[in-house]
């Protein structure tokens, strides 16, 4: 737990910079316009090509396909094969594992198996997973909901991979503190290797990535959203914080500061109230939904499959739906970055496979629940209702196929929003704490001052969108897919062995 010194010198701290941050902000719209135009001009060349290399795209089947998605798609394939469907045979034992069947107390590490996957869920469920979805079928019709759930599926053994590293090789701190993820398992490759230099570079590079990224999808869009979401729930044009996202920004980073302060502990305990709440809000209010549509979901469901392989359709057909929903999977879950992994690392356990396991329902949960809701939602409401035809796009959509039966329903669904965007901005202010501390060292300076940067930018978020920085962030973060997943075919050997042994011994523990 961190000291009351600490605790006091982020008080005072935070009392400066908001007395400072809430002046500046009273002259916004000049000051967001003069950031937005300056970052514009300097970061948007670099964002520009960042992106047109990350994102490169190759013709696939007649259908232009991102690079990087069959990258981490044909890993997931791999993963899931090489393993022999773990997805599947290991489920059972991560739900055990999750609500505690085989916890040791005296384990090394600092939360539970439940409160490890909860804080690694908030960091995957956002607004994506309302928004996002609407997008992906309104770009690859009906069918790109069976190929993101299938993605999804694929995405589980992936998860379990990168976890199991994450664990095996986290450092644990003089002082029981733990610190975990890509960075640690790509420098122990290589120094293995006989290249502790390039492991250090490349575990530098991503930490960096990490930090980088953290600013731009798992803060400044995060809070961007939420505010829009708070507006829309709070009278729209007529709501008091119309014009006044500052002020929002302002609650939300103070909010965010209060738990991040007291580090991966406080998070953990916040995430595993918040992400079972949300979730189930979430799941009731779309089951509603989906109750209202009963009628049309027979005839939905048959799209959604007769798509998902047809030949010929306006959408591009099977091809044109499975890259849409591939995309939007691996987007959604994020399995091949690595970036669950220094959340599923701090948890108490001797067992790397034992959090492997556990993993596999960050993506179910996080894809093949939520996700695929949310698709349902769309084919079964939006498409007889003809909202696919009003112009409506994204997260507005969704909200509409809530309206078109409950008038009221897109406040418990804007107020799901929220909470993922919240607990999104909370599990990616520890990925890019861990981050920098690899680059900087760890001390107390170090993490006070990352969380108030962090803070910061969470109110900066609600009051400008920075698009360059925002599709900076995301370059970068799929950027760092490449070697992570590069690593964890090298340590595919290892894994398996591992899950093997754990998976037989605790099937026979007098063995």
């Amino acid at each position: 737990m961190p000291s009351k010194e600490l605790y006091k010198s982020y008080n005072y701290v935070m009392r400066r910079v908001t007395s400072t941050l809430f002046l500046l902000f009273l002259s916004q719209s000049a000051l967001a316009a003069s950031i937005d135009e300056t970052v514009e001009f300097w970061v948007g060349p670099i964002t520009e090509a960042l992106s047109s290399a990350v994102f490169f795209e190759i013709n696939f089947f007649g259908q232009a396909a991102p690079l990087i998605v069959l990258w981490l798609v044909t890993a997931a394939l791999f993963f899931t094969i090489y393993l022999g469907f773990i997805n599947i045979r290991g489920f059972s034992y991560a739900i055990k594992i999750a609500r505690g069947d085989y916890e040791d107390p005296k384990a090394d590490g600092e939360i539970s198996h439940f409160q490890a996957v909860s804080t690694a869920i908030s960091g995957t469920v956002g607004i994506g997973n309302i928004g996002g979805v609407a997008v992906a079928i309104g770009m690859g019709g009906p069918g790109a909901a069976f190929w993101l759930f299938f993605a999804g599926f694929l995405g589980m053994s992936t998860k379990l991979v990168e976890c199991t590293l994450g664990v095996k090789y986290r450092k644990i701190n003089p002082d029981g503190s733990v610190s975990g993820g890509p960075m640690y398992y790509l420098e122990t490759l290589l120094s293995e290797h006989r290249f502790p230099k390039t492991g250090k570079f490349l575990g530098g590079f991503y930490a960096l990535a990490l930090v980088i990224g953290c600013f731009g999808i798992g803060n400044m869009f995060q809070s961007n959203q939420a505010y829009v979401q708070f507006v829309n729930i709070t009278g729209g044009d007529q709501s008091f914080f119309e014009g006044r996202g500052w002020l929002f920004g302002f609650i939300m980073a103070v909010t965010v500061g209060a738990v991040i302060i007291g580090g991966i502990r406080s998070i953990a305990r916040v995430a595993s109230k918040i992400v079972p709440f949300m979730g189930i809000l979430y799941l009731v209010s779309g089951l509603v939904i989906l109750i209202l549509s009963a009628e049309h979901l027979p005839r939905s469901i048959a799209m959604i499959l007769s798509e998902a392989f047809s030949i010929q359709s306006a959408t591009g057909g099977m091809v044109g739906a499975m890259i849409i929903g591939f995309q939007r999977a691996v987007f959604s879950n994020e399995a091949g970055i690595g970036s669950a992994s220094i959340a599923h690392s701090a948890v108490k356990t001797n067992e790397p496979v034992s959090e492997g396991l556990v993993s596999l329902l960050e993506p179910f949960i996080d894809t093949m629940v939520i996700c695929t809701l949310t698709s349902l939602i769309i084919v079964s409401t939006a498409y007889p209702a003809g909202l696919m035809d009003s112009g409506l796009e994204g997260i507005e959509l969704t909200s509409a196929a809530f309206e078109h039966h409950i008038s009221w329903a897109p406040y418990p669904l804007a107020i799901a929003g929220l909470l993922f965007a919240f607990s999104t901005s909370l599990a990616w202010s520890y990925y890019g704490l861990q981050g920098w501390l690899y680059l900087v060292g760890d001390s107390q300076k170090a993490q006070l001052g990352f969380k108030l940067v962090f803070c910061g930018f969470v109110m900066l978020g609600s009051t400008i969108q920075l698009t360059a920085v925002l599709d900076f962030s995301d370059a970068m973060v799929f950027l760092i897919s490449v070697p992570n997943i590069i690593g964890l075919y090298f340590f595919a050997p290892s894994v398996r062995r591992e899950v093997n042994l754990y998976l037989e011994k605790i099937r026979n523990p007098k063995n």
